[in-house]
């Protein structure tokens, strides 16, 4: 008898999970399509908490982890699009979110300190230096405007904006993957016009 009370406990548990699942595939379907408040109202409501702590028990401070969370849910809102419920769950997928949040920021505090400045006035340039720089910085200017227009704003914006390929995709919708070939292809001929 208790074993039948167990496996009903079981059985009505497994059916409160894929109801709890289904609802938040309805919510980024109706986020998708209508763009609907309150659907996203509910899942920020119940995601954005246990986003945060994620964030904190993985070593981020609550500062932090707040304007991750923050920042994971409007990736929700803003790319529901993308959610696709046969690859993965809308917990998984908003996790998966938030882990490469993560990574990004502690890839932007990781950057390199600049060297040590020194104080007082510069050699001045040699002339010769300075005329190769500034053929140099002419040449590459028309390399960029030669770039097709796809490549030169992706380039303008991993390398005269300093954002991140994940910003970049965040940013124009475009998948991470076309983001990388776009900005190898146009290195690759911007090599090849300095050479």
């Amino acid at each position: 008898m208790a074993r039948g009370a167990v496996t009903g406990e079981v059985r009505v548990n497994n059916e409160d999970k894929t109801k709890k699942r289904l609802l938040w595939v309805s919510h980024l379907t109706r986020i998708r399509d209508n763009q609907d408040k309150a659907a996203f109202a509910e899942l920020y409501a119940h995601f954005a908490p246990r986003v945060k702590g994620f964030l904190i028990k993985s070593g981020s401070d609550a500062s932090l982890a707040e304007e991750c969370a923050q920042e994971v849910m409007a990736t929700c809102w803003h790319k529901a699009h993308m959610f696709d419920p046969s690859r993965a769950s809308v917990a998984t997928w908003i996790f998966t979110i938030a882990r490469n949040r993560k990574i990004d920021v502690l890839r932007k505090q990781r950057r390199p300190e600049p060297e040590e400045l020194t104080w007082g006035p510069e050699e001045e340039p040699d002339q010769a230096d300075v005329l190769a720089l500034q053929q140099e910085s002419e040449l590459l200017g028309r390399a960029l405007a030669d770039l097709p227009a796809a490549q030169r704003d992706l380039i303008q914006k991993a390398y005269f904006g300093d954002l991140s390929h994940s910003e970049i995709a965040a940013e124009t919708g475009l998948p991470l993957g076309t983001i990388k070939s776009r900005i190898r292809l146009a290195l690759e001929r911007l090599r090849h016009v300095l050479k």
